[in-house]
């Protein structure tokens, strides 16, 4: 396997490299000072991985992603001296492709990261039988908002179902049992390794962050670990965007702040029906507000119309009872 080191510091791509190198089989494809040379030398060699650093002088890390996931598309790792300092930058280059943020101190979890992509033939290939995706993410007034819109789904809709509703981990067993008792579909807590599954809701249910690693699989970080909101819509939007390239469809509900405006932008531009709640029913418009400033959600629609836009995008084609 080829990896490429981007970076502006010597010294930080020395330490990479030697990190590299510890795994057999891998060599250095090249080195990059900047994320202009990174674009040039990707479409001349593209190497099956890159280590792309965010904060960099011409072209930050965000904008090389974006032009190399264009024109020379490959595996890109984010690497930086500290995720929560530049989660803007994190959330957006995720968005254009990078496949996840590791800090500079994580060497193993870099190193898992670099053995996962070197074990798979295809990095982030899917089967191509992968149901859509269906991704909501709900907080202040989201159990009732939720209910309300899987109630009015069929049990055998063609769709993986995946919530992320900011409730401390304690409580989500419970509110797992509840929601089962408003919806025909099947309710389950999301477990790492396992991947979604169609006619069932997977729901965060930790107090992590869940997210979709290469090839589908759940699995729950600890970073960003200053994030308002734990977990956090935008970190599984945006890894989404890589691990269910399948595509689907995102929804925020109700809830304060702006956590998952960002993330649900990411979706839009890969291609994904983007909905927020109609503030006439929402308890708090402040997370879909926040993604409709953005333009991240293309329309503002009410718990009704949200379950027949939901079917009519991945339902069989029959008329819906609501």
């Amino acid at each position: 396997m080829r990896v490429a080191i981007v970076n502006d510091l010597k010294t930080a791509q020395e330490a990479l490299r030697q990190i590299v190198l510890q795994l057999p089989g891998v060599q250095i494809a090249w080195l990059a000072n900047d994320g202009e040379q990174a674009v040039a030398k990707a479409v001349s060699d593209r190497p099956d991985v890159i280590l792309m650093d965010l904060v960099m002088p011409k072209m930050n890390g965000a904008e090389a992603t974006r032009q190399i996931m264009q024109h020379a598309p490959c595996a890109i790792l984010l690497v930086t001296s500290s995720i929560s300092s530049n989660l803007a930058l994190v959330y957006q280059a995720m968005g254009y492709g990078g496949l996840d943020a590791v800090d500079y101190t994580q060497n193993e979890k870099l190193l898992k990261q670099l053995q996962l992509l070197q074990q798979a033939a295809q990095p982030a290939s899917v089967a191509l039988d992968d149901p859509p995706l269906v991704a909501l993410a709900s907080s202040t007034g989201g159990p009732e908002a939720v209910a309300q819109i899987l109630e009015r789904l069929p049990a055998d809709l063609p769709a993986a179902l995946v919530l992320i509703q900011h409730m401390d981990g304690e409580f989500i067993p419970s509110f797992a049992q509840w929601l089962q008792g408003r919806t025909p579909l099947a309710v389950e807590l999301a477990q790492a390794g396992q991947r979604p599954r169609q006619g069932r809701v997977a729901i965060a249910a930790n107090n992590q962050h869940l997210l979709l690693r290469m090839g589908g699989c759940f699995a729950y970080s600890s970073e960003p670990a200053d994030h308002p909101h734990i977990p956090s819509a935008d970190v599984f939007f945006t890894s989404a965007v890589r691990g269910w390239p399948r595509g689907g469809v995102g929804v925020i509900l109700t809830g304060m702040g702006e956590d998952g405006a960002l993330g649900l932008l990411a979706l839009r531009r890969a291609g994904w029906l983007t909905l927020a709640q109609d503030p006439s029913c929402c308890v708090v418009y402040g997370m879909p507000k926040a993604a409709v400033q953005l333009q991240a959600a293309v329309e503002s629609l009410t718990l009704n119309e949200l379950a027949k836009a939901i079917h009519a995008a991945v339902g069989p084609k029959r008329k819906l009872q609501v």
